[in-house]
Formats: C-alpha cells, structure tokens, sequence
C-alpha cells in the first residue's frame, strides 16, 4: 500500500510502516501529482482535502491528526466513498495550556488577579468543555456559549450577546463554518465591553481579522491573543504587532497531543482495515523533562500557579519566535510560519505533571487538581 503522509506527522514509521510504503511531504505541497496510487492519506489542518485532489484517486481511507475537519471536504469524501477519520481530542490539553499562559501574561501586564476576571467561553467541545473544567475547578466566574450543545442540551449556557455583555475575558473554541465565520465582526468587536480580553485558539476567520486590527487600532483598552489568523501561512503583520501574544497556530503543539493524534489516526486505520492495533502509545511516549515539583502548602495560590503552568509551558516564548519572523517580504513570512511549526520545540502538557504538597493547604490542593496535575 502507497502512503502518502505530511512530514510533519510524529511516530509515522513507528505506527504505519507495518501498512506500506509512506511517502513524506511538506502539507501545503500534497496535490495530485505528490498523491499518486496511494490509498490512504495522512494529514495535518493544513492540507486540504478536496474533490481536485482525490477525484480519480485510489485513495481508500483519509486520516486528519487534528481534532478539526474544516480542511475536509466530507460531502466529497462520502461521495467518492473514501473513509476518513479525525482525531478529537488530541490537542485540547494543549490548547487549555495555552489559554493558561495567555491569562497569565495578560495578568502580570495588568496587574489583576485573575479571580476577579469574568470569563467567556465560545464553543464547549473537547477544548472548550476542558478549559471550562479547569477555569471553574479553580473558582472563578465562567460564562458559557455553545448553541447546539445547549439545543441538545439545555443546561447552564447563555447566548452570544449576554456573554460578552457579561464578560471581559472571552476565549474562542469554535469549530470553523458558515455559522462561526466572522462570529466576531466589527459590530460585534464594537460591541467588547471596556478591558476586554479576546483569544483566539480555533480558527483565525472565526474572528474577521480586519476588524480586528481597526478595533485594536481604535480602543487600548482591548487586548488580543491570537494563535490563528486569516489567510495563513500569511498573517497580518499590523494586526500581530497590535496582539498582546501573537503566534503561528501552534496553541495545541504540545507533544503529548500530536502522539496522541498519530495514535488514533492509527487505531482509526486499524479498524478500517479490519486489522488488530498492535502498537500501543504509552510504550512509545517519551519521559518528561520536569516529572515533579514540590511546593510548600503556604506558597501564594496566585505564585504556584503561574509557576506550575510555566514549569511546563510559557506561550510568551512562542510569541517572541513569531514576531521576529514577521520581517521580509511575504513569501519569506509565509515560509517562516511554517518553519515554526516544523522545528517547533519540544512541550510536554501540563496534566503530566507530578505535585508534591509539603505540609496542609486545601487552597493549593484544589489548585493542582483544577490543572489536571497529580498530586502526591
């Protein structure tokens, strides 16, 4: 069997050389002519899958590492009858460690607890529902907007216009559509209430980045983290330079969340083929650099958490790469936006974290479990 597969993809031998031949490939440069007889394809979010390049195909199965399927034409694939799997899930811690360092920074700027903030969550899926988890696991105040969970639902969620009328600090976990394209136009931007906090960790139309970089323009009292933007691997240069934390769509980069989306794209093919999955994760996952931190039970809650959401991962590093990318023409930026997400270094999450407790502290106890950290 032929495999074509994005390079960028971890543990490809490892999980799939039992299966055939794989060819490796830059995403952004599988077409046609790279897919040849393959029968099954392996992607990133990059590549997009559509009836230009499987029609005529002897593609049997399309295998996506990520948990979005924007970049899959699933009409086209149903017709063509190729199967395909995604990987849901996968990343999400990551994108909640990213979150977590991004209302640190944007904490440490201001000089506000982050308690006293009133977060706004957009899209309760595996991301979201994991970030609400552990923003409301640490007691602070979280409003919630996903509209076809609450449809199928009900439950504790609010619409659109009262959460951010009610909220200063709003994270984006939606899925890309025609109903979430431009979800924040400038009406909408106008509409942030004074100090607002935007991130953005989905999909960069979710927000019309035009209107973005007039309302940064227009209002200081705004700040924005984008991790995603319009048009990539082009990113508004202006827009990026007006962000708190700007990076190049690597908020779920962690390397426990790509393994883990190799392994299910595997388990995937395993099952399409009617075959037993033989290679088991945990006996291929690295050791982490930092396994344990101990802390003493009287340490400042506000301190042991920035401490132990940067012992693991700090997105401020990410943010100083990017934009010293963003110098050159276009073609080298578009080039620079991929080369960090390629050589992107290693990250471990933060649930894989041990905590030692010295002494009794209730407050710090239910910290660490809010993380997802163990405790010991």
């Amino acid at each position: 069997m032929r495999i074509v597969a994005d390079e960028n993809i971890p543990l490809l031998d490892e999980f799939f050389a039992g299966f055939g031949e794989i060819h490796r490939f830059p995403g952004r440069a599988i077409d046609r002519a790279a897919l040849g007889d393959a029968e099954l394809l392996l992607v990133r979010s990059v590549t997009r899958v559509d009836r230009a390049l499987v029609e005529g195909s002897a593609l049997r199965f399309v295998g996506t590492c990520t948990i979005g399927t924007d970049h899959l034409d699933l009409d086209c694939l149903q017709q063509a009858g190729i199967a395909w799997a995604s990987a849901p899930g996968c990343n999400a811690r990551g994108v909640v460690d990213y979150v977590l360092g991004s209302l640190l920074s944007l904490a440490d700027t201001y000089g506000v607890p982050l308690a006293q903030r009133r977060f706004g969550v957009i899209g309760a899926g595996q991301v979201g529902g994991r970030l609400v988890e552990v923003l409301r696991g640490l007691g602070w105040q979280v409003r919630v907007c996903d509209p076809p969970r609450q449809a199928a639902e009900g439950g504790d969620f609010v619409d659109l216009e009262q959460l951010i009328d009610e909220c200063d600090t709003i994270s984006l976990h939606t899925p890309l559509d025609a109903g979430t394209r431009h979800l924040f136009d400038a009406a909408r931007l106008a509409s942030l209430q004074p100090g607002t906090w935007l991130i953005n960790a989905s999909r960069g139309a979710v927000v019309d980045n035009v209107a973005l970089r007039e309302a940064l323009r227009r209002r200081d009292d705004l700040e924005a983290v984008l991790d995603v933007w319009e048009g990539e691997p082009q990113a508004d240069v202006e827009l990026a330079e007006l962000c708190h934390l700007a990076t190049p769509h690597i908020a779920g980069y962690s390397l426990d969340g790509k393994l883990r989306g190799t392994a299910q794209i595997y388990r995937a093919v395993c099952q399409h083929l009617g075959l037993e999955a033989t290679q088991v994760l945990d006996e291929l996952m690295p050791a982490p650099w930092l396994g344990e931190l101990r802390l003493d039970a009287a340490a400042d809650p506000h301190w042991a958490l920035a401490t132990l959401c940067r012992a693991v991962y700090d997105p401020r590093r990410d943010d100083a790469d990017f934009r010293r990318s963003l110098g050159g023409d276009a073609a080298s930026r578009r080039a620079a936006f991929d080369a960090l997400r390629k050589h992107y270094p290693m990250r471990r999450e933060i649930d894989g974290l041990r905590v030692a407790l010295q002494g009794e502290g209730g407050q710090l106890v239910q910290l660490v479990r809010a993380l997802g950290a163990s405790l010991r």
